[in-house]
């Protein structure tokens, strides 16, 4: 293990995080550096800039990411143990994968579980979802500084979704669409392809956000069967499982799927195994074919837009100096177990900042 900044300048608390592990992000990774002593960094392993990876790597332990491994109480402490052993640790996340085994950590942790921040909102609903939620849980996945961030990453999925059509001298005009969850996400992603011609079903579990998609111009249907339909492009963006095994059945022949999160999150790829053939078309597209049926697979089912460096500019900063916030809050130690965010004179003071310095306004 590489050597720890020395503990006569350490900081109170240590900090274990999961980062998509891009270009720009060792900034905030410094960042998060002036709050907390990093004990190590497990990137997203889609989505690693080399770079990026290079930088991190020369004073941070980076550790393989493994979702199975993190969610198994016995073998996520031995690895928080092995990180942090008797410290005040906190918990960056994205994508709750921790949440399977918080509870556990919480009891039997050499040290003390501050907390967690979690930056999406499927791990948002992993934290949520559990019967107790054994220390606080700062979440970021539903701050309206998020908002445009998931605006923009909608806009980027398109991006790279058409960029991946076009590798095969195909296009999306005259394919229709089919938008999976119709989150924040799904809007923009919708937005995204009305604005290019093309048309699109929306459908969504919850039956208000289908009456939202109405309100908007968008069909729906209320079925997942019914909103394949004649779907050309399907844009997964529920963040838990969009379609499962019985559903890629009704994927008509020749369509493309594109995903926005991890394909373990997203699509149950796993039980196509034995069931269909995988021909690799170029490096990002697969063919999936049985007899009679095949559909084209962008990314092997990861999110599309890290293809291309999923950049959102310098409004990714408003999300980060948020995490920073709830960093710096959960340090404090003074908050009751349960969810949390942080609080709106925070973030409002976040916004007038940034505003200040890229914009010249407050």
């Amino acid at each position: 293990m590489k050597s720890r900044r020395a503990r006569a300048t350490a900081w109170l608390n240590d900090c274990i995080g999961i980062p998509h592990l891009l270009a720009e992000r060792p900034r905030f990774l410094e960042g998060i550096e002036r709050l907390s002593d990093m004990a190590a960094v497990l990137p997203k392993p889609r989505s690693i800039d080399d770079g990026a990876l290079r930088q991190i790597n020369s004073r941070v332990q980076v550790d393989d990411l493994d979702r199975d491994r993190l969610a198994d109480p016995e073998q996520a402490l031995a690895y928080v143990e092995s990180r942090a052993p008797g410290r005040d640790l906190i918990l960056l996340d994205v994508g709750g994968y921790f949440a399977p085994a918080l509870e556990h950590l919480h009891t039997h942790f050499s040290g003390r579980l501050l907390g967690v921040v979690e930056d999406t909102e499927n791990g948002h609903q992993r934290y949520a979802a559990l019967d107790k939620v054994p220390v606080p849980v700062f979440s970021v996945a539903r701050s309206p500084l998020k908002d445009p961030e998931d605006y923009l990453v909608g806009q980027s999925v398109v991006f790279s979704t058409e960029a991946l059509v076009r590798r095969r001298d195909d296009i999306l005009n005259g394919r229709p669409a089919c938008v999976i969850g119709y989150g924040k996400l799904g809007r923009s992603i919708a937005e995204m392809l009305h604005a290019k011609h093309v048309g699109v079903t929306v459908y969504d579990i919850d039956p208000i956000r289908r009456v939202q998609a109405l309100s908007q111009g968008y069909r729906t249907a209320g079925t997942l069967s019914e909103a394949l339909g004649d779907a050309g492009i399907i844009m997964c963006a529920t963040g838990n499982h969009a379609l499962r095994e019985d559903d890629f059945t009704r994927v008509p022949n020749g369509a493309y799927i594109a995903s926005v999160t991890s394909s373990d999150d997203e699509l149950e790829l796993t039980a196509l195994t034995g069931l269909y053939t995988r021909t690799p078309v170029n490096d990002q597209i697969t063919r999936y074919a049985r007899t009679g049926h095949y559909f084209y697979l962008l990314a092997d089912g990861d999110a599309v837009n890290f293809l291309h460096g999923a950049s959102v500019g310098t409004f990714i900063l408003l999300v980060q100096a948020e995490i920073l916030a709830a960093l710096g809050l959960l340090a404090g130690g003074r908050h009751d177990p349960g969810m949390w965010e942080v609080p709106p004179e925070v973030r409002q003071s976040i916004a007038a900042t940034w505003l200040t310095y890229f914009h010249g306004v407050s």
